[in-house]
C-alpha cells in the first residue's frame, strides 16, 4: 500500500501496449514468489494479490503480513483465498506494530477469530533456506517484516533471488500540482513508517526493485472497476466486497482506486511495462528516498505503461 486514503494521478510513458498472453508459455516453470502485504487499509494490496493468484507465470508460495495487526490482515487474507479456493497458500502474520492507521477491512476479517498464524519472518527464512536462488518477495507494505527477517538471520535473506517492492518517492510525490504537473518528491507511505526497513534492505546483498510513486499511481476509473465487478467471478465478489468496506471506512475521498500495488506484482513477470534503472537509494529519518551519487544499491521504475498494465489487470481479473 502507497498511502491510505489518497487518490492520485498515473505517469503514463507511453510506452505502446502489447498483447498480453493469457497463460504462461507452454513447459514454462513458475516464478515461486512471498506476497509480503499490509491488505486492509488501502484496497490496492486486494487488487494486487487477486493479479497474482490469476497470473500461470507466478506460484504464490505464501502470504505474510506487516505493519499494525498483523494478526488481523492475515484473517483477511485467509478468508480471501478460502472464497476463491485457494486453501492451498498458506497464510503468516509478521511482528505487529503500533499504529493509528484505520484498517478500513476489518469487518471482512470477523468471525474467525480462532485461526492461528504462524510466524512470517520464519517463513520466508524457511523458504530461502528451502529453495536458494528461487524465490522473489514481493513486498506492498512497509518493510517491518522484511527488516525483521534479515535482523534474525542476514545469511539465510540472502538466499532470496530478488525483492521487489513498492514504495519510496524519487522525484515525484503524490498526484498532480495546481497547474496539472507531478507534485515533488515526499515521503511515500510505505517508507514513511518504516525507513529503517528500507535501509536494511538496500545493505542486504539481495538484489532490490523498486516501484516508487513516480511509476504507480494508475487510477482504476468507474468504468474499468465495474467491469471488474461485474464479471461475476469468486474472486471479483471478494474484491467488491473489501472495496465497498474501504469506501465506507475511509469518507470524503475518492471511489476510484489507485493501484499502487499491482504495479508491483507486474514488474515480477512483465518487466517490459515497468523499465528499471541502476540507482543508489539513501533513505533519511522522515522517509524520504533520495536519489544519491554512490554504487546503485536497487533498480528503480521511474515511469510505467499504464495503458498495458490496466489491459492486463483486465484480461486477468475478468479472465476465466
Amino acid at each position: 500500500m502507497a498511502l491510505f486514503g489518497l487518490t492520485s494521478v498515473a505517469i503514463n510513458s507511453g510506452l505502446p501496449a502489447r498483447a498480453v498472453p493469457a497463460a504462461a508459455e507452454k513447459g514454462s516453470t513458475p516464478q515461486l514468489v512471498i506476497i509480503d502485504t499490509d491488505i486492509g487499509d488501502d484496497i490496492d494490496d486486494a487488487f494486487a494479490l487477486a493479479l497474482a493468484l490469476k497470473s500461470p507465470e507466478l506460484k504464490v508460495f505464501g502470504v505474510t503480513t506487516t505493519f499494525g495487526d498483523t494478526t488481523m490482515r492475515a484473517r483477511i487474507v485467509d478468508r480471501y483465498l478460502k472464497a476463491v479456493g485457494r486453501r492451498d497458500i498458506p497464510v503468516f502474520a509478521g511482528p505487529a506494530t503500533k499504529t493509528d492507521n484505520v484498517m478500513t477491512q476489518a469487518e471482512y476479517a470477523k468471525g474467525d477469530a480462532k485461526t492461528k498464524f504462524s510466524d512470517g519472518v520464519e517463513f520466508i527464512l524457511k523458504t530461502a533456506r528451502e529453495h536458494p536462488g528461487q524465490v522473489t518477495l514481493i513486498g506492498i507494505g512497509p518493510l517491518f517484516t522484511v527488516e525483521a527477517a534479515i535482523k534474525r538471520d542476514a545469511t539465510t535473506f540472502k538466499k532470496l533471488k530478488r525483492v521487489v517492492i513498492m514504495g519510496g518517492s524519487v522525484y515525484n510525490g503524490y498526484g498532480l500540482d495546481a497547474q496539472g504537473k507531478p507534485k515533488p518528491a515526499e515521503p511515500e507511505w510505505n517508507i514513511l513508517n518504516d525507513p529503517a526497513g528500507l535501509t536494511a534492505l538496500l545493505s542486504s546483498g539481495v538484489p532490490v526493485f523498486v516501484m516508487p510513486l513516480d511509476s504507480t499511481q494508475v487510477p482504476l476509473k468507474d468504468k474499468e472497476r465495474e467491469a471488474l465487478f461485474a464479471h461475476g467471478s469468486a474472486l471479483a465478489r471478494q474484491l467488491k466486497a473489501l472495496y465497498q468496506e474501504w469506501i465506507a471506512g475511509t469518507p470524503n475521498h475518492s471511489p476510484t482506486p489507485t493501484l499502487f500495488d499491482p504495479v508491483a506484482v507486474t514488474y515480477t513477470f512483465r518487466p517490459e511495462f515497468c523499465p528499471m534503472k541502476p540507482m543508489h537509494l539513501d533513505v533519511d529519518a522522515k522517509g524520504m528516498t533520495i536519489p544519491g551519487s554512490g554504487k546503485p544499491n536497487s533498480e528503480v521504475c521511474l515511469q510505467s505503461n499504464e495503458r498495458g498494465f490496466l489491459e492486463l489487470l483486465q484480461e486477468r481479473i475478468a479472465g476465466n
